[in-house]
């Protein structure tokens, strides 16, 4: 699975980064993870917010931290393998 954080180095972008690696070590799911800093390439993905999320080559997710709850759904709907954790 490829993933894509979009940000310039917010501290959004790096909890971003460290969310999805963690929920993809938790559940033993091989990542290509990549931060993409340059604004020209953020732009490129039409995100005007950050931090953004590109999985597959899709952005799933623009502006704001996004939620655990909310990476796991896209990721197995775009990958049909569960990424995320069941909530407490």
């Amino acid at each position: 699975m490829d993933i894509k954080v979009l940000g310039t180095g917010c501290a959004n972008c790096k909890a971003t980064i460290a969310l999805i690696d963690q929920i993809a070590k938790a559940k033993g799911v091989a990542v290509k993870l990549e931060k993409v800093e340059e604004l020209r390439d953020i732009m490129g993905y039409g995100v005007m917010s950050t931090p953004g999320v590109v999985i597959n080559g899709k952005v799933v997710h623009a502006g704001g931290m996004p939620m655990i709850f909310f990476v796991a759904p896209v990721a197995r709907k775009l990958t049909g393998r569960v990424l995320g954790v069941t909530p407490a």
